[in-house]
């Protein structure tokens, strides 16, 4: 296989780009064509290989983003339930999103299924970065004959996680801004201003107040040690990082952050919010309990849940239910294991547990903001204290000299 890039006119008259696979130049001309009728340049991508084919990678790597997939999953919803074939309607999507990686695997993913490859396994094959979840969802809709309805589930679900993730930015701005600002006047202090006074106290040889003498002594050992700090830093981080990676490592982290003081109850309600969404889109594709809890076990963030919630599903395939599961683990919240309970009896698991994952969101919302306003004043509060005590320890000796002339 060869890769294409080409430019031309759509059937309206727009311009396009993208990016083929095909045999040939003839092939990849027959694939383009269906979706744009006037081609003006075609050219055939070379690959570069060795110590510097980075430079020649798309720029911002093949992470794929959460509103990309859900505007992707959005448009194929509306253009499947027009009648379009998959095949088709994936070339159309793909003319449509400015995503570089999404559009080259919508294109790849064309192409095999067109030569009769389903649509999750077309995705697997050339998406490698995209999430299980998705897939798994695809696959599901596909085996049930609603395929469109699975769409639609997914860009709810990742409109929801966008926006969830926008909101946490948002709020985590100042916060941020303030300790970069801290850091800078710290810097600024030890580098520039306490020396310059030092020279000062030092040509005077006067006695010094001691918080003077203890500011003085900490300048001193910044200026002169900071690299060792600096590397004790980055050592401490990097251990704890591999810390982090190691398997003894992974659930001690987990548990320490949802015991934490402050962010333990936010972390709780985001796994109990992650669970809940993520089973509903599942359970409502069509897939069984069992095989819905092993892919959510695979999308939970913290892994103490992640591993619990796997834990459930041999349970689940040994005949229990899955509220009774819930109850008798104790994992989550009892609020969430009972209306799992009340969803299995009364055969809405999935609508129930969808307007769980709704509550649980909007409380951890909530939770973010309180505990992001006790934040931001507690940040101002010890901004005071360190300028109030740079101040005093500065100019107090210059009081104390002038009043003794």
């Amino acid at each position: 296989m060869k890769t294409y890039r080409y430019t031309g006119l759509s059937e309206g008259g727009a311009k396009v780009s993208g990016v083929v696979d095909a045999l040939d130049e003839f092939a990849a001309v027959n694939q383009i064509k269906p979706t744009c009728p006037i081609i003006t340049d075609i050219k055939e991508v070379k690959e570069v290989t060795g110590p510097f084919a980075f430079l020649f990678s798309d720029i911002g790597g093949k992470k794929l983003n959460q509103k990309s997939l859900s505007v992707m999953c959005n448009q194929f919803a509306i253009i499947l339930s027009s009648g379009v074939p998959v095949d088709d309607a994936m070339r159309l999507v793909s003319t449509q999103t400015e995503d570089k990686v999404l559009k080259k695997i919508l294109m790849r993913s064309a192409e095999d299924i067109s030569h009769g490859s389903s649509v999750a396994d077309a995705f697997v094959k050339n998406g490698a970065n995209l999430p299980q979840l998705f897939i798994e969802t695809i696959r599901a809709g596909e085996i049930s004959g609603t395929l469109v309805h699975s769409f639609q589930t997914m860009a709810e679900y990742y409109e929801k996680a966008y926006k969830m993730r926008q909101k946490i930015k948002t709020t985590m701005t100042y916060p941020i801004f303030v300790l970069i600002i801290a850091v800078v006047v710290l810097i600024v202090v030890i580098g520039f201003v306490m020396p310059t006074f030092t020279r000062i106290f030092e040509s005077l040889n006067a006695d010094l107040p001691m918080q003077t003498v203890i500011l003085i002594n900490i300048s001193h050992f910044f200026a002169k040690w900071w690299w060792v700090i600096a590397a004790v830093i980055v050592g401490l981080l990097l251990v704890l990082h591999f810390w982090k990676k190691s398997d003894a490592g992974k659930e001690k982290w987990a548990v320490f952050l949802l015991h934490a003081p402050g962010i333990g109850k936010i972390n709780n309600l985001q796994a109990c919010t992650e669970f809940s969404t993520t089973m509903s889109a599942l359970l409502s594709s069509g897939m069984s309990v069992a095989d819905s809890l092993e892919i959510t076990s695979k999308c939970m963030t913290n892994e103490y849940h992640k591993r619990n919630v796997f834990s459930m599903v041999e349970l689940i395939r040994t005949g229990h239910t899955l509220g009774e599961v819930m109850k008798t683990k104790g994992y989550f919240p009892d609020v969430l294991n009972e209306m799992t309970s009340v969803g299995e009896e009364t055969g809405e698991l999935s609508k129930t547990l969808k307007v769980i994952g709704d509550y649980y969101s909007n409380e951890y919302d909530y939770a973010t903001k309180q505990a992001l306003a006790r934040l931001e004043p507690a940040l101002l509060v010890f901004l005071a204290l360190f300028a109030g005590y740079i101040v005093i320890s500065l100019y107090l000796p210059m009081f104390t000299m002038y009043n003794n002339m």
